[in-house]
């Protein structure tokens, strides 16, 4: 009897196995306390994928460049010029593009690797009472936005770090809470009373740049997690709906669209290291 309960809750099981579509990334092991998730396995195979390639690349630079060496020298020189573009100045884009450029290209292969066949299909069943829930092993990177924030934040903070040492500790601050205006009013009072009502307001309208600061992070964040989030919920959709030929127009708009998005990250980037190490006393 026991046996016979037990091969029709496992039935019960086997017939109620289904992939719920979550906004979260799902657990797949732990290491003490760390959850390592689906979307942070798929961030590793990025990085190993990008630090494999670039180093069988660098193996290969030779002195008298060949047919591919060519090719990489080409492309890095026309992101100088792209870059140059928004920053205004190559000494500048020589020491930002770096880290832009490898934004866009962990960005770019995160996005692409949503789209392989057996990410967001191989995984296992996680039963949990007489429910089973299907688990991905992968799952897109930038589909997780706990990654996209990182990516965010990570990009804010480096503005702010190239800002402070392109225009000093002090004058970065006063970009912020203007403590020049507030000191120069006991002095030019005598000269012009209107400065007690000006400069005050010179004094905080910073404030409003750190609220600016909170919404960069955000629009880096929600732009770029709901973009790869939405497009993999229309390639299942489509799939649901018939899963052959019907999808292949949707992933090559998702190949296109995830090109895009990298590069809005990147240059939205280079945007905010240019514009942090302005010094705007001297415009």
């Amino acid at each position: 009897m026991t046996e016979h309960t037990e091969q029709m809750n496992t039935e019960n099981v086997e017939q109620e196995v289904g992939h719920e579509i979550t906004l979260y990334a799902e657990p797949i092991f732990h290491v003490g306390n760390f959850k390592i998730t689906n979307s942070l396995m798929t961030s590793w195979v990025a990085v190993a994928i990008l630090v494999i390639f670039f180093y069988l690349i660098g193996k290969k630079i030779k002195k008298i460049p060949d047919k591919i060496q060519n090719t990489f020298e080409v492309l890095l020189e026309k992101a100088l010029e792209l870059a140059d573009n928004i920053t205004g100045s190559r000494k500048k884009s020589e020491k930002f593009l770096p880290i832009a450029l490898t934004l866009f290209l962990f960005i770019l292969i995160n996005n692409w690797l949503g789209l392989v066949p057996g990410v967001g299909t191989i995984g296992y069943n996680e039963v949990n009472g007489t429910h089973s829930v299907f688990v991905p092993m992968f799952r897109g990177g930038t589909a997780d936005i706990n990654t996209t924030l990182a990516l965010a934040i990570f990009s804010i903070l480096a503005s702010h770090v190239f800002g402070i040492f392109a225009i000093g500790g002090w004058n970065y601050l006063n970009k912020y809470i203007n403590f020049k205006a507030l000191g120069e009013i006991p002095k030019k009072i005598r000269k012009d009373f209107f400065i007690v009502l000006i400069n005050p307001v010179k004094a905080f309208v910073g404030l409003v740049e750190i609220i600016g600061e909170v919404a960069k992070t955000a629009s880096l964040t929600f732009r770029l997690f709901g973009n790869i989030f939405a497009g993999e919920v229309l390639l299942i959709s489509m799939m649901a709906i018939f899963a052959y030929i019907l999808p292949l127009p949707f992933i090559f708009l998702e190949i296109v669209i995830g090109l895009i998005q990298a590069l809005i990250f990147a240059m939205l980037t280079l945007v905010y290291f240019s514009v942090a190490t302005e010094n705007h006393d001297e415009h």
